[in-house]
């Protein structure tokens, strides 16, 4: 069921994503990139990273996204898309996508050896509890500072 759960929450972030990109109002923009914030927080709970999504949602969520709103409510950027003169911008955005999926396929096919050779992950790596042991003992004076 986690499975199923992760591969539908991973295509609704690239969906938002590409959402983000491909919209046509900046609001339009700033909803899929809430959605794909939001489903990268759901994830990262999965993946048992409590603090992770918790700093996902207050950072990116809360904070990212209410500047992105308030400048383009402060700017007017409503009317952007409008001017039509995206015309040399959307090939080199291609282009410069086609070059990411490339990259990506080639680590996804020539990293499969290292991944199989990792070493566990500890128990209670990660949780909010552990984090906060670490930051209030060992480095207390470089967080204090």
């Amino acid at each position: 069921m986690a499975e199923l759960l992760f591969y539908v929450l991973s295509a609704v972030a690239v969906l938002g994503a590409i959402g983000v990109v491909s919209a046509k109002s900046p609001m339009m923009s700033v909803i899929a990139l809430l959605v794909s914030f939001l489903s990268l927080a759901v994830i990262y709970l999965l993946a048992g990273f409590q603090f992770m999504a918790a700093v996902q949602v207050m950072v990116y969520v809360g904070a990212i996204m209410v500047l992105f709103l308030f400048v383009i409510m402060l700017l007017g950027a409503e009317k952007l898309g409008e001017s039509g003169t995206l015309g040399w911008q959307k090939p080199l955005a291609f282009i410069l996508g086609l070059i990411l999926i490339i990259e990506t396929g080639y680590v996804l096919f020539t990293q499969v050896a290292v991944v199989e050779n990792t070493v566990a992950i500890p128990e209670g790596f990660g949780s909010p509890y552990e984090i906060g042991k670490l930051l209030y003992s060992q480095y207390l004076l470089p967080f204090e500072v």
